[in-house]
């Protein structure tokens, strides 16, 4: 876990900046696209570029020459040819965004349209998963394989599920890390259990597969069965295997509120322990008593950092997060299987005894306790068909009132019938302030890709986290640099996901770029009705040199790819 200070891109910068002719060399060696006579034209020209190139360096302006999938040439291009030339006339140009955490990405291909909300913030690479992962996979846990074209899915390990992925073709770049709540599940399944040491193997060797064929490393989500099952030696022995590969331990933590600062210290055991490099994906202090927890966390990280423990996080910019709302009770109720417990919901006896619970027990991640003990702080953003479709958009305390019944038999009747998706208020602007100006935090959607023609309702962040950091904390509230933001979206978090020729603009580098008005940029989307808003201003979007978007519209063009490690 020794933090690295000599990154393959600072070491090319470094050579670059060495002298004329050693920085010719370099980025040549670097560049064999841009290895090519001042006569041949590029493939794209853009010009007069307010140039915010990703490391934290102050803006200049420059032209960009761009040939095949890569950045072939930076600075004064006046009279060079090219294919296409494109006038950025001010506009900022800079390296793609990193979405630290972007979820699903088979949906990239069931519902392709989905894209366009990572595309449309400027988006070209996300890293999916968060405990749960596409692969591994068994015959149990795809037992209903989608359906594509006609075509039935199947696949067991990463290598399959990639080549089905490029296959059809997708428009952003993805990352995959190995879920380790699906690792438990193929082998132990769902229930509150220990592995025996011959399980235990079985799940080492998923994880040792799913890195062989590229993951960048695991991840836990642990506040979620059954991942909250797995102990920390567990945690430790499956990491390491991930750390075998130069893999990074990625976890939504056991707290994220009162015990924040014990679920961190349990972060870097399991980091030490393994010899991994750790990421704690959207770090946040919820429930109003526990907001100053946000100050003594980054603390706590910075100082493990500074004792040379390479521990980073990132935030989405909300004061709202999303949960399921069977979370709201206690996780030890789902040890025997959700189905199982949720059949016996509708005992009047036991919804007495844990509403009791849920309103006095603050020993654990009491989500109705952090929103002030009000369901007026709960908002419904999504439900199954089982559930009334009015409720969408409203408080668990207003969907009591369309259903005809308290807010208490409203809870449980909605946890009941599964697959309602909340956003309780729980947080304050002043931690991701906090957040946001310290060096090792980045940006991430903590969504999936989102159709809007196929949900009702979602939390806005699907649609507008990485604009919004733009809008609101640089033009706004003036929280951090223009150049700072661009850091923490870009180079930051490729570096940390091991995608170093990414996330700089330099000779070289992937093509991967967006153009953007840093006046025009912003989210759309917010809490309720306008929740599924594209954001705008994003003018160009490329992608390994592709076009994804073409002066502000949306393109047919397929360039991303499945990123291995």
């Amino acid at each position: 876990m020794k933090t690295d200070r000599h990154s393959p891109v600072a070491r090319l910068l470094a050579h670059c900046l060495a002298g004329a002719v050693l920085a010719a060399a370099a980025c040549t060696e670097a560049d064999p696209p841009g290895n090519q006579p001042d006569d041949v034209p590029f493939d794209v020209l853009l010009t007069n570029a307010r140039v915010v190139d990703g490391a934290g360096n102050p803006w200049f302006r420059a032209d960009v020459g761009l040939r095949g999938d890569r950045i072939a040439a930076v600075g004064r291009l006046t009279g060079r040819e090219a294919h296409r030339a494109i006038d950025a006339a001010g506009r900022v140009l800079a390296p793609g965004f990193v979405d630290m955490m972007g979820q699903a990405s088979l949906v990239l291909i069931t519902d392709p349209p989905s894209a366009e909300s990572k595309l449309r913030q400027g988006i070209t690479t996300y890293l999916s998963g968060e405990g749960g992962s596409p692969a591994p996979q068994s015959d149990e846990t795809l037992s209903n394989p989608p359906v594509v074209d006609g075509d039935t899915l199947r696949w067991r390990r990463y290598s399959e599920y990639f080549a089905i992925l490029e296959s059809y073709g997708i428009p952003i770049n993805v990352v995959h890390d190995v879920g380790l709540t699906q690792v438990r599940r193929v082998v132990l399944g769902d229930e509150d259990v220990a592995p025996t040491p011959e399980q235990l193997e079985q799940m080492k060797a998923l994880v040792r597969e799913g890195m062989e064929d590229g993951a960048v490393g695991v991840s836990t989500s642990l506040i979620y069965p059954p991942a909250i099952y797995a102990s920390t030696d567990e945690l430790v022995a499956l990491s390491a295997v991930a750390g075998e590969y130069g893999g990074v331990y990625f976890t939504h933590m056991r707290n994220e509120s009162h015990a924040v600062l014990e679920a961190i210290r349990e972060a870097i055991t399991i980091g030490e322990g393994a010899n991994v490099p750790v990421h704690i994906y959207h770090l946040k202090a919820a429930g109003q008593r526990n907001w100053p927890l946000m100050d003594q966390a980054l603390a706590l990280i910075d100082s493990v950092r500074a004792a040379g423990l390479d521990v980073t996080a990132d935030i989405y910019p909300y004061v709202r997060n999303g949960i399921g709302l069977g979370s709201f009770l206690h996780p030890r109720h789902y040890a025997r299987g959700t189905g199982a417990f949720l059949a016996t919901l509708g005992d009047p006896a036991l919804r007495a005894e844990l509403r009791s619970e849920v309103e006095t027990d603050s020993g654990w991640e009491n989500w109705f306790q952090h929103v002030g003990m009000d369901w007026n702080n709960v908002l419904i953003v999504s439900a199954s068909d089982a559930v009334d479709p009015r409720v969408v958009n409203r408080s668990v305390a207003e969907a009591a009132g369309i259903l005809g019944t308290d807010p208490w038999n409203a809870f449980f009747d909605l946890v009941q019938a599964g697959g309602v998706s909340v956003n309780p208020l729980s947080m304050n602007e002043e931690q991701k302030w906090a957040a946001l100006r310290v060096p090792f935090v980045m940006i991430d959607t903590d969504a999936s890709p989102v159709n809007p023609a196929s949900v009702s309702s979602t939390h806005p962040r699907a649609f507008g986290a990485f604009p919004r950091v733009i809008a609101k904390y640089v033009r706004e509230d003036g929280v951090i640099t223009l150049e700072e933001a661009v850091r923490r979206m870009t180079s930051l978090a490729a570096h940390r996901l091991g995608l170093y020729d990414r996330g700089i603009v330099a000779p070289g580098m992937a093509a991967d770029l967006v153009v953007f008005d840093p006046e025009r940029l912003r989210d759309r989307a917010d809490f309720g009705a306008d929740a599924t808003l594209q954001s705008e201003g994003v003018d160009y979007l490329f992608v390994n040199g592709g076009l994804v978007i073409d002066e502000g519209e949306l393109t047919d063009a397929k360039p991303g790819r499945l990123l291995r490690r």
